[in-house]
């Protein structure tokens, strides 16, 4: 798109707030932000007499169209801004890479029996939950924990008090039965309530209550009642020592430190609890060059509390956040209470915060000794196994696709430095041969690949992987070699057997199936396949809803191209109702008809025997 497109769309910015979008040649989203007014905030990117940084400038450069979303206030816009980032990913934002839901204990009050059950979100049942549990292991061990203390039933069942006979949670003594009568609805009702207690995380006051319970069991001579109750006092005991005591009064607060290294970050999160640690977890960041402490800690409770997660009325931050007062408001919305952040500078929750920065030091530290050792792990292993002249840092996969000869394609995938770079993949349309051959197909994309890369001195491969066997290998052998390209290393990996064909050597080379080294050459030659089918589904799908347009009369190839380019894919065309349809440039009301009726031929064209519109199709029995 051109630079005048954009620079006639800034000439038509409302003074208004809302949400922009930039995307790059491609039409990608490589940036989400909002603005208090959208005219000033998009406009200053492209003025220059902007502050000049890197960041900054390289996102500019991508910039090929902007699209903007108007809303009633800023706080609108914070939220959906969030919405984006989470659904586009873009490039230029920081992104959590965390996709856990934290689940909830629910205790079903809105039952005359509750049940303790695991939960996703909270909802307006009636019901208490518990939560969110970071991390989910957490939740397990409550759960577990619970209903060994507290005898409380599992089963989903309607409770009268007429079975005859309970279940073996009875027998083990997890359940009171009160499916037999055996126990009355108060006593259970206490029960429930005990456990409330417990999660509520009011742990004191119920140690204090089954100890005395427990002294009176033994004085009645009820021992075996007496060492239930001394076992369930253990348990908990064990939680409560568990749960770190970092403050003397009951706060309820979320901690967050930030630290980072180069290009990385972590933040550390502490849940406190009515002054207990009940919990904590790391959350890592990469590509965060140019960005302050401040604007990571702002992305990272943007995207986490933008989840089903209940802030703590405190948030404490190692960094004062830019538009506190908004986000504050906006957390208040989610807690339904306020909710306030704060940047301690000293006493006591300032020792909370450097706390967590001490842990977030050593959770970066351990990732990145983590993801560099297995880096280099793999690199040294693949040089020694497919014997390399040096460590591959860049390898590029190949494969070929197509179906009976038709609508061939090629695909190239990227792995460098120990992760994929899609920014780097390519698909090749095949031009020169026809019919299923598979070798010209190869021979087509890695000619004008490589050919390409020496008119334009872009960057090569340490190492060529192609999905297939000798055949291909060969083939990849010759077009390097023409090229005068013959010392880069060339492998072919086969399905069946998973056999590395590297070099002269007509035998395959067996890798260990647990070598760090054959799962990143898979996961290279999986990806190329995976890209190459997707391109081939897309042309597929593409020719076949060009040869049902063309059976339309009066749809030509203007109509059957404002079809594909407005409504985005093939798929689309199909589902679109007549609405949808006629909105499409070209497409007039009456076409938009024949088109749906194409597609969706009226029910008096049904098989015999099929249902009339509205009525169920009728149960299938085996």
């Amino acid at each position: 798109m051109s630079t005048q497109t954009v620079d006639d769309k800034l000439q038509r910015l409302p003074d208004r707030p809302g949400v922009y979008l930039y995307r790059d040649a491609k039409a990608q989203v490589v940036y989400v932000g909002k603005a208090g007014s959208l005219r000033s905030r998009v406009r200053s990117y492209f003025q220059e007499s902007r502050p000049r940084d890197a960041k900054t400038d390289a996102l500019v450069r991508q910039i090929a169209d902007l699209e903007y979303i108007v809303t009633d206030n800023e706080l609108e816009a914070l939220m959906l801004e969030a919405n984006l980032v989470r659904k586009h990913r873009p490039r230029y934002n920081i992104i959590l890479r965390d996709d856990k839901h934290y689940p909830f204990l629910k205790l079903t009050t809105n039952e005359p029996f509750p049940r303790l059950l695991v939960a996703r979100r909270v909802q307006s049942d009636g019901a208490l939950y518990f939560g969110p549990f970071y991390p989910a292991t957490a939740m397990r061990e409550t759960l577990r924990l619970t209903r060994q203390l507290f005898p409380l039933r599992t089963c989903s069942i309607e409770i009268d008090g007429t079975l005859p006979r309970p279940c073996i949670q009875y027998a083990i003594h997890r359940c009171n039965a009160p499916c037999t009568g055996w126990e009355t609805r108060e006593g259970y009702a206490k029960t429930a309530r005990d456990v409330q207690r417990f999660l509520e995380g009011k742990n004191d006051d119920l140690a204090l209550t089954l100890t005395r319970q427990m002294e009176e069991a033994a004085a009645e001579q009820k021992f075996e009642r007496a060492a239930v109750l001394r076992d369930q006092i253990q348990s908990l005991n064990k939680v409560r020592e568990r749960q770190k005591i970092i403050s003397t009064e009951e706060v309820d607060q979320d901690v967050l430190g930030v630290v980072r290294q180069g290009n990385d970050a972590c933040v550390e999160l502490f849940f406190v609890r009515r002054g207990r640690l009940v919990g904590q977890e790391a959350f890592f960041f990469d590509k965060v060059a140019g960005w302050s402490d401040g604007e990571i800690l702002s992305a990272f409770v943007r995207q986490f509390y933008a989840k089903p997660v209940t802030p703590a009325p405190e948030v404490l931050v190692s960094e004062e956040i830019p538009e506190c007062p908004l986000i504050e408001e906006w957390l208040s919305g989610i807690a339904k209470r306020r909710v306030q952040i704060q940047a301690p500078q000293r006493g006591g929750k300032r020792e909370f915060v450097a706390m967590a920065e001490a842990n977030a030091a050593i959770a970066l530290q351990n990732h990145l000794l983590s993801r560099g050792n297995r880096q280099q792990l793999v690199q040294e292993e693949l040089t020694r196994a497919l014997s390399l002249p040096g460590q591959p840092n860049r390898i590029e996969g190949y494969d070929i696709s197509n179906i009976q000869g038709t609508e061939q394609v090629g695909s190239m995938v990227v792995w460098e430095n120990g992760g994929m770079k899609k920014d780097d993949y390519k698909r090749f349309k095949i031009r020169t041969v026809s019919g299923a051959d598979d070798f010209g197909s190869l021979r087509e994309v890695l000619g004008r690949r490589f050919g390409r890369a020496l008119e334009q001195g872009s960057v090569l491969p340490d190492l060529v992987l192609i999905d297939g066997g000798r055949g291909q290998l060969n083939v990849g052998l010759q077009v390097l070699q023409e090229l005068g390209l013959d010392y880069i290393p060339v492998a072919a990996l086969a399905k069946q057997q998973e056999e590395v064909y590297v070099g002269d050597s007509r035998e395959p080379l067996l890798l260990d199936p647990t070598s760090p080294a054959l799962h990143t050459l898979q996961k290279i030659r999986d990806e190329a396949h995976r890209f190459a089918i997707t391109y081939h589904k897309k042309l597929r799908g593409q020719r076949t809803i060009q040869s049902a347009l063309d059976a339309i009369p009066g749809v030509g190839p203007t109509i059957r191209t404002s079809l594909l380019k407005t409504l985005g894919s093939a798929r689309r065309v199909r589902e679109s109702s007549v609405a949808e349809l006629a909105a499409v440039p070209k497409v007039t009301p009456k076409m938009a008809h024949k088109i749906y009726e194409h597609f969706h031929p009226p029910e008096a064209a049904a098989e015999p025997g099929a249902p009339a519109a509205g009525e169920p199709p009728q149960a299938i029995r085996g």
